[in-house]
């Protein structure tokens, strides 16, 4: 298994998380990222928007919440991950 690439997340006034990269994408001039809690097997995932602009050290992600721009993103993700499929709570 290859390894992942391994991000950490400081959400404001709040403990740093670890995420795994599994993919990611260009669409509509926004870069997003699949992430996971977990290096293998099921777990959490978010889909998250790079809102920083172009030349900013840091990047700014926000978690993708609204449905329609949720749903157009998992489905590009599920085609280009053949292993991968989403299941909302």
């Amino acid at each position: 298994m290859e390894k992942l690439e391994k991000v950490t997340f400081n959400p404001e006034g709040e403990e740093p998380v670890d995420f795994y990269v599994l993919e990611q994408t260009r669409i509509g001039g926004f870069n997003y990222i699949l992430v996971s809690d977990s290096q293998e097997g099921d777990g959490e995932a978010l889909i998250l928007k790079d809102l920083s602009k172009d030349g900013e050290e840091e990047s700014v992600f926000s978690v993708v919440s609204e449905e329609d721009e949720l749903a157009a993103v998992a489905g590009v993700f599920e085609d280009m991950m053949d292993d991968i499929m989403f299941e909302r709570d």
